[in-house]
C-alpha cells in the first residue's frame, strides 16, 4: 500500500488545488481501479465507516438485466449503505457519458444533500474523467448516420470499419482499437452526422469539470492477483445463474451493437448457447478477454490523475476487508480517509 502516490497524467488538471476554492467545494470520492481488484468491497467498507453512498461508475452495471454477468452489487450490499445508479437502464437502451454525468451529478447533490459522502465506484474511465475533465457537447446525430454505422459494422465488421474511418477521421481513428466495435461505431455516426470528427469535438470540451473537491482511492494489484480473481468470479457467476441471465438478455433481440450486448461473457456465452463454443471454450476466452481488459484499465488510471497527488491514494494489492492491513497501513489509511472527509 502506499500514501499520497503522484501520478502522472497527460490531463488538465482542475482548479481545486486553490486552497481557497478548493475549501469552498463539496467533496466526493473516487474507488476506481481494473475489475476484480475489490473496489466494491473497499467503497462499501469505506462507506459504511464516513457515512456515505456508492455511485456507481461502471457503464455495464447500469443495465437492468445484467446483475450477475457484471458482479453488481447485493441486495444485501445495498441494505448496509446506499447504491445509486445500479441496474437503472434497460439493456435496449443505451446510455451515453454524457447521459451518466448528468446523472451521477444528480445523484451526488442528492447523496450531499441527505448529509452522506458521495461515492463514485468503479473502473470505467472516461466516466470519471467526464467529472474531473468536462465532457464534449456533441449535437444530436441523425437517425440515418446512426443506422449507416450499425450496418457497416454488421455488413464489414469493426476493423473495415476502423479502415473506413482512418481515411475519413484520421485523428479519432488514432484513438481507438480496430476491435473496439462501440466506440468506432460511435465515432463513424458523429463523423457522418455531424461533418466534424469526434476528436475535434471531444477537443472542444463545453461541459466544464464539476465543482466538487475530488480525492482518489486507486486499487492496482498485481496482474497475478486479478488473473485469479477473474476466473474465480468467472465460476462463481456460472454457478449462480449467469447463462440464463444471457439467455434472457438474448430473448429480447437486441442489436448486437449495444454495449449491454458486448458486456464480458456475454458474446462467449451467447457463442455457447448458438452451439459454436463448448462451455469450456466459452470460460476461457471469456477470462482472457476480461484479463486483457483489466490491464487496459490499470494502463489507464496509472496516467490519469482524477484528483491531485496529495489526495490520492494506491493499494497496491486486490481487497477483501479492511482486516488485510496491516496495524501500520490500517492507520494510514484511515489517517488518508480522515484527511479528505
Amino acid at each position: 500500500m502506499k500514501e499520497f502516490q503522484p501520478q502522472a497524467s497527460d490531463l488538465r488538471r482542475s482548479n481545486d488545488r486553490s486552497s481557497e476554492s478548493a475549501a469552498s467545494k463539496p467533496k466526493a470520492l473516487f474507488v476506481v481501479g481494473p475489475t476484480t481488484s475489490g473496489k466494491s468491497a473497499l467503497a462499501l467498507a469505506i462507506a459504511e465507516r464516513l457515512g456515505g453512498a456508492i455511485i456507481n461508475a461502471d457503464s455495464m452495471q447500469l443495465y437492468r438485466e445484467l446483475h450477475i454477468i457484471t458482479a453488481r452489487p447485493s441486495a444485501a450490499d445495498a441494505a448496509r449503505a446506499p447504491h445509486l445508479l445500479y441496474g437503472v437502464r434497460p439493456a435496449a437502451e443505451a446510455a451515453s457519458v454524457a447521459w451518466w454525468r448528468d446523472a451521477a451529478l444528480k445523484a451526488m447533490e442528492e447523496t450531499r444533500a441527505a448529509g452522506r459522502l458521495p461515492i463514485i465506484c468503479g473502473g470505467t474511465g472516461m466516466y470519471c474523467a467526464a467529472l474531473t475533465q468536462g465532457i464534449a457537447a456533441i449535437p444530436p446525430i441523425p437517425a440515418s448516420a446512426r443506422e449507416e454505422a450499425r450496418r457497416l459494422l454488421a455488413e464489414e465488421g469493426p476493423a473495415a470499419l476502423h479502415a473506413r474511418l482512418v481515411a475519413a477521421d484520421p485523428a479519432s481513428a488514432a484513438r481507438l482499437r480496430p476491435s473496439d466495435s462501440q466506440r468506432l461505431a460511435r465515432a463513424w455516426e458523429v463523423w457522418r452526422g455531424t461533418g466534424r470528427g469526434i476528436a475535434a469535438w471531444q477537443a472542444e470540451a463545453s461541459a466544464s469539470p464539476a465543482p466538487w473537491r475530488f480525492a482518489t482511492i486507486l486499487l492496482d494489484p498485481p496482474r497475478a492477483e486479478l488473473r485469479a480473481a477473474i476466473a474465480r468470479r468467472w465460476a462463481a457467476m456460472i454457478q449462480a445463474g449467469a447463462v440464463d441471465e444471457v439467455r434472457a438478455l438474448l430473448a429480447q433481440g437486441l442489436d448486437p451493437a449495444f454495449p449491454a450486448m458486448r458486456a464480458h461473457g456475454v458474446p462467449e456465452i451467447s457463442a455457447m448457447l448458438a452451439g459454436k463454443l463448448t462451455a469450456d471454450e466459452a470460460s476461457a476466452r471469456a477470462i482472457l478477454a476480461t484479463g486483457q481488459y483489466t490491464k487496459r484499465q490499470a494502463t489507464w488510471f496509472r496516467h490519469h490523475e482524477l484528483a491531485p497527488p496529495e489526495r490520492t491514494y494506491i493499494i497496491n494489492a486486490r481487497f477483501e476487508d479492511l482486516a488485510q492491513f496491516s496495524e501500520s497501513e490500517s492507520a494510514k489509511f484511515f489517517a488518508f480517509l480522515d484527511f479528505i472527509r
